[in-house]
Formats: structure tokens, C-alpha cells, sequence
């Protein structure tokens, strides 16, 4: 659900994970950083949405999840010609180089390891990059 009663002052974020304590977590960090946030708990929930109009300024997603993972849901992205001009950030718990590999050739700007940094890093890290691209 989109929470309009913040003023996107930073943007608009699409978070994709299955799991909902992480979900709810970095929502309410880049809620509270003055993003607009749209949170999904699969990958087809979130094609859902964008496939109804939703334009975010960043696609933040996991890529192990149930039905959709993260390198099904980049690829369909890509198909569908949704989020194009998105950046795409991978967050995950996958460490693997062969993953970010993979993840990269399908589109992802960034690929970041959840255990690597914690939430409002991650926030943080999610604002450079934006700022790179906007300027």
C-alpha cells in the first residue's frame, strides 16, 4: 500500500520480499527517510503493481523468494518493459559471485548483501545511487 501521508521528498521505492519482518523493517526505514514506499512480499505482487501504473524511482528486491525469485523477476521486468528507468538493487543474502554476476547481466544496478550492512546503511547506500543517477 502506498502511505500518502509522507511527502516524497526522496523519491519512490518498490520493496520485493517474501519475508515480512524485513519488509515491514526497511518500509518503515525508507518511509521514515521520506520515501514513498510500496511493499510487496512476492514477485508477482509486485509486477502486479506495476503493471497498473506504479513508477518507482528504485526496484529493491531479494532474490530468494517463492514463486518469483529475483532473477525470474528482473527478467520479466525487462520482457515487460516495466520499471525502465528504475534502478534496480538486489538485496539479498546471497554472497555468491556467481549470483551478482547474474543478477547484474539482468539488469541490476546494485547488489547488495543484507548481512553486509544494516537498514538505514542500506537506506543510506539506496540514496547515493539515486542522487548518481539524478544528477
Amino acid at each position: 500500500m502506498i502511505d500518502t501521508t509522507t511527502t516524497a521528498t526522496k523519491g519512490s521505492i518498490l520493496l520485493v520480499d517474501d519475508d515480512k519482518f524485513l519488509l515491514d523493517m526497511y518500509g518503515m526505514k525508507f518511509s521514515g527517510a521520506g520515501y514513498v514506499v510500496e511493499a510487496c512480499s512476492s514477485g508477482n505482487e509486485a509486477l502486479r503493481i506495476l503493471r497498473g501504473g506504479f513508477k518507482p524511482d528504485v526496484i529493491l528486491f531479494d532474490l530468494t523468494m517463492p514463486e518469483l525469485d529475483g532473477f525470474t523477476f528482473l527478467k520479466m521486468l525487462s520482457d515487460e518493459h516495466l520499471g525502465q528507468v528504475a534502478l534496480k538493487i538486489a538485496l539479498t543474502n546471497q554472497s555468491d559471485n556467481v549470483e551478482k554476476n547474474k543478477a547484474a547481466e539482468l539488469g541490476a544496478t546494485l547488489y547488495i548483501v543484507k548481512a553486509s550492512m544494516i537498514p538505514s546503511e542500506v537506506v543510506n547506500t539506496v540514496g547515493v545511487e539515486l542522487a548518481k543517477l539524478r544528477a
